[in-house]
């Protein structure tokens, strides 16, 4: 699983309790492109608090992408377009899937009655 960035210093009950009031993990998209090459990445994770705009995190993305997306043939555009869509809407949430890798990553409690 890719890093996971802005939950430094928080608890485990200081993330649920950001979760349960709608935070959320989400992937930003961008697009770099070399005439005949481009490729379609997505960033770390980041954890969006939420009081927070996730704005705040893609904007880098968005940058990179409206400078050095476009110039790829036939992809170039398209991934642009559709990496600064996906950016401007808030991210790829992904947010189950952080929760289910954790889940998993849970150690298993013998209990002995």
């Amino acid at each position: 699983m890719a890093a996971i960035k802005n939950m430094e210093g928080l608890t485990i009950d200081q993330i649920n309790h950001e979760l349960n009031r709608g935070a959320k993990f989400v992937v930003f998209r961008y697009a770099v492109s070399l005439i005949f090459i481009t490729v379609k990445n997505g960033s770390d994770i980041y954890f969006i608090r939420a009081d927070e705009s996730s704005a705040r995190y893609s904007w880098k993305y968005s940058l990179l992408t409206f400078f050095f997306g476009w110039w790829g043939i036939p992809f170039g555009p398209i991934y642009s377009i559709s990496s600064l869509y996906r950016n401007f809407s808030g991210g790829k949430d992904v947010t189950q899937e952080v929760l289910n890798h954790f889940n998993s990553q849970q150690p298993a409690v013998d209990v002995v009655a």
